[in-house]
Parts: C-alpha cells; sequence; structure tokens
C-alpha cells in the first residue's frame, strides 16, 4: 500500500472513532482505539516506538517517541487540545526527517468535526 492509501484509511479510521467516541478524551483513548482499529484491518502498527536522535558523535537512544507508525510509511501525531499550535507542525516534520518516514498526519480529535482537526504533512514525498 502507498502513502496516500495508507493515509485514506487512517482519515477514514479517525472519521469513524471521532463519530463512535466525540472529541475531548484523552489522547492515550484515540491512540489504543486507533491501533486496535488498524490491527485489525492488518496493518502493521507500531506504537510509541522509540527513535534515537543522532548529533555528531552522539547516539541518544531515546530521543523520541512517535506515536504511530503505519506499515513503516505514515506518521500518526496524536492530539486532544483546543488549538494546534505551529509547533505541533515543526514537530511532525522533524520526526519525518529523522526518521526517513516521507508522511505524517496530525490529527487532532478534540474538533467538534474532525476534518478540522486533520492536516498532511510532508517530507519529500
Amino acid at each position: 500500500m502507498s502513502e496516500n492509501e495508507l493515509s485514506k484509511v487512517i482519515v477514514d479510521t479517525a472519521f469513524k472513532i471521532h463519530v463512535g467516541l466525540g472529541p475531548g478524551l484523552l489522547e492515550s483513548v484515540y491512540e489504543e482505539v486507533l491501533n486496535y482499529e488498524f490491527e485489525k484491518a492488518g496493518l502493521y502498527v507500531e506504537r510509541q516506538k522509540i527513535v534515537p536522535v543522532i548529533w555528531d558523535k552522539l547516539v541518544m537512544k531515546h530521543g523520541f517517541k512517535a506515536d504511530l507508525i503505519i506499515n513503516e510509511k505514515v506518521m500518526i501525531e496524536i492530539k486532544s487540545v483546543k488549538e494546534i499550535e505551529k509547533v505541533h507542525f515543526k514537530q511532525l516534520l522533524t520526526y519525518l526527517k529523522l526518521t526517513g518516514i516521507k508522511l505524517g498526519l496530525l490529527i487532532n480529535f478534540n474538533e467538534a468535526y474532525i476534518k478540522n482537526g486533520m492536516t498532511r504533512i510532508v517530507n519529500g514525498l
């Protein structure tokens, strides 16, 4: 499955979950349910994957944790906040650059309409 095909599955799944659960729950709830739905659909999911950061000769084994990585191609950053800040976009783009993943989805479940809470972030796709 390509990044764009995975993106469609992810968006449809996030929509389904948002309709079913509504906005305002903890990020961990949405992460758990997304993980469940993706695994049920037969996708390969890495949850809270620890990603190292390398600087010069320094290797930091615990650079950051990726919320979800789907089929090693799409990274999902989950939020449940009043408002997405500019730093959230930059954060996900940095994660994509550090991992070499080309597509990220920033999903804020704390929106009345989930379509307003989804942003695609591309790293050389």
